[in-house]
Formats: structure tokens, sequence, C-alpha cells
């Protein structure tokens, strides 16, 4: 074998090799480019659900404004429990209560202030409350709570407000 030779030799053997490390690299390029690549999630709002603000009016000093978010099925129960719930150290006057990411739907409110903080309402013998209450709507009720039918709103996804007064079972009675 010639000097000649063996140089075309060592270069089809550097051009062969060249290749294979070409090959290996567009193949691994191709594999990469093949493997999923997970996305991070973006924190984009729910276009189906609300944020509800609720303004309690009427608060008195001290204690925790309590307050339920019912759907028709669990109003009516005394022992269900509310679609979403919370429960707020009282402002006097006024205290504001936002919740976030709530479905669209027809719902009631519920509220009292708990003034005692002993996690209840407190009622009379005769089933009376001795806290303030409220609900959807300022409904008033007449010897148990309104219906579904009084204190009803539509909530719809976006923003959206309600406002209701606490009232005094004491008061009302007095003022009939």
């Amino acid at each position: 074998m010639t000097v000649t030779e063996a140089q075309g030799l060592l270069d089809i053997g550097r051009a062969a090799k060249a290749s294979r490390v070409g090959l290996a690299a567009a193949l691994f390029a191709g594999l990469l480019a093949s493997v999923p690549v997970k996305a991070q999630p973006m924190a984009a709002p729910n276009p189906s659900t609300a944020t509800l603000t609720i303004h309690v009016l009427n608060v008195a000093e001290g204690g925790t404004v309590r307050l339920g978010l019912y759907d028709r099925a669990s109003y009516s129960d005394e022992k269900s429990e509310p679609a979403v719930a919370a429960d707020v150290k009282a402002v006097a006057g006024e205290t504001v209560i936002v919740l976030h990411d709530v479905p669209a739907g027809v719902y009631a409110i519920e509220t009292y202030q708990d003034v005692n903080d002993d996690d209840k309402m407190d009622m009379t013998w005769l089933g009376l409350p001795l806290e303030p209450y409220g609900f959807s709507r300022d409904a008033h009720p007449f010897l148990s709570k309104p219906p579904f039918s009084k204190v009803k709103f539509t909530l719809t996804a976006g923003e959206q407000n309600q406002t209701l007064h606490l009232q005094n079972g004491v008061s009302v009675l007095a003022s009939k």
C-alpha cells in the first residue's frame, strides 16, 4: 500500500467517523425535539367562576361575622354545609367579605355576627336569634328563615357585589 492509498483510507475513515458523529447529533436533536416539553401552567382566571364581594352593614363591635353561601338544595336543609363559607373578624359598621372562584349559579346568603365568638348563633328559649343576622336581598324572616325565593340571586362569572344589613331578633320583635 502506498502512502497515497493510506492517506485516502485515512480520509475515508475520518469522513465516516464525522458522518457517524453528525448522524448521532442529528438523531439526538430529533429525539429532543420529539420529547414533549411540559408547559408551566398559567394562572388564568376561570371564565365560569366569580369573585363575590359582600358588604355586611350594621355590624356591632367585636366578634366574628360568619357567612354561608348556599345553593337551592342546601339552603332548605338546616344541617347542610354551605357551598362556600367565610368567617371574618367583625369590623364595626361594615365588614367586607370577599369570596373567590365561586362557580356561577343561583345562591342565597345567610350571615350572623357571632358577638361572643362561641361558634354558634345564640337563641332565646323560644328559638329567636339573640345575635345580629342577615340574609341576601335584605329579606326579613317571620318566625323562620325566609324562603329561598325571597333571598336568591344569580351570580354570573366575573366580579359582583352584594350588600346586606344585619338585623337583630329582639329589635324585629319590638318593631312589630
